[in-house]
């Protein structure tokens, strides 16, 4: 079993969150596991890359090839489009649909939406949304990584005590906010794959 896994988004949109789960899950079920990231600045809208790869076998290389990542998954929706080259034929993409207007000349949103739409395993959610009702805007991030939960080798347990191990220092109610978006962002996978809409 191995599972390559490309993440992607602006500096503070919790990107190393989101690896930080999935390292801190593979570890308790004894999964080997590489990840390499490059931090952008925050402040100036920096773009922000993290790969992580998950095998019960030894991994050698921290970096994911071209053609190679079972899975994309971005805070970002033109973020995501940048590593598409490293995405295999099969490969799942999950985005929030909510752009990070750092430059002047952002792609026409509804351009982007089709692009990643034309991919048969494409998840586009306006996980921003729902993590502002849930009453935790941080927790995009947390929504984005539920969404695409069915796809990974880790127990929804694994996913969850990883969730509570990392926010537990912020909080009971923190930690409550985050596994409701988790939750949250299984149930909207669920719905978009049976509808292949935007929600």
């Amino acid at each position: 079993m191995k599972i390559n896994i490309i993440l992607a988004g602006v500096g503070g949109q919790g990107i190393l969150t989101i690896a930080a789960v999935l390292d801190t899950a593979a570890l308790a079920s004894n999964l080997n596991i590489k990840q390499s990231e490059v931090h952008g600045m925050s402040q100036r809208g920096g773009a922000v890359e993290s790969h992580v790869r998950i095998s019960d076998k030894v991994i050698f290389s921290d970096l994911i090839p071209q053609g190679k990542a079972d899975m994309i998954i971005s805070v970002e929706p033109m973020e995501l489009l940048r590593y598409l080259p490293f995405l295999k034929k099969d490969g799942l993409l999950v985005t929030d649909s909510n752009p990070f207007l750092n430059v002047s000349k952002y792609p026409d949103l509804e351009e982007l939406y089709t692009e990643i739409q034309s991919y048969p395993n494409s998840i586009l959610v306006n996980a921003q949304k729902i993590a502002k009702d849930l009453g935790n805007s941080r927790a995009t991030n947390i929504v984005l990584l539920g969404a695409a939960s069915s796809q990974l080798p880790l127990s929804d347990d694994c996913l969850q005590q990883a969730i509570k191990t990392l926010f537990e220092r912020k909080g009971e109610k923190i930690v409550a906010k985050n596994l409701e978006a988790f939750e949250k962002g299984k149930e909207i996978a669920k719905e978009i794959f049976s509808k292949n809409v935007i929600l």
